[in-house]
């Protein structure tokens, strides 16, 4: 069983810059590294995809609204995933969910991913 659990979320003002982390047990990251993806939900709004990397990292993609403003990276060898997010506006406030999805492709479905965290805070001040 997976567990993944997210971290470095919390309160920031609008242009500010939060890291949020992803800890996957071995499993994700042994010598098949997983898809991973991070997906947020905002209060009142569906889940929405973020941001997906491949098992190898080297395939990154974004949704439209954070492409400019977001870095998703992983450390294999620390079993981590990564989701740097500079210029933060009101609107990314939502909780953060990373998931684990079977393959080493990304993914923008959630209906690919089979494990997901318990999800981390983030909430921009205007």
């Amino acid at each position: 069983h997976v567990q993944l659990v997210e971290s470095g979320g919390g309160l920031v003002q609008a242009g500010g810059s939060l890291r949020l982390s992803c800890a996957a047990s071995e499993r994700t990251f042994s010598s098949y590294a997983m898809g991973m993806g991070w997906f947020r939900q905002a209060p009142g709004k569906e889940r929405e995809f973020v941001s997906t990397i491949s098992g190898n990292g080297r395939i990154t993609y974004y949704t439209d609204s954070v492409k400019a403003r977001c870095t998703i990276s992983r450390d294999n060898a620390n079993n981590t995933v990564y989701l740097q997010m500079h210029s933060l506006k009101p609107e990314d406030t939502a909780v953060y969910y990373c998931a684990d999805k079977a393959g080493s492709t990304w993914s923008t479905l959630q209906s690919s991913y089979n494990y997901w965290g318990q999800g981390t805070q983030v909430t921009v001040s205007s």
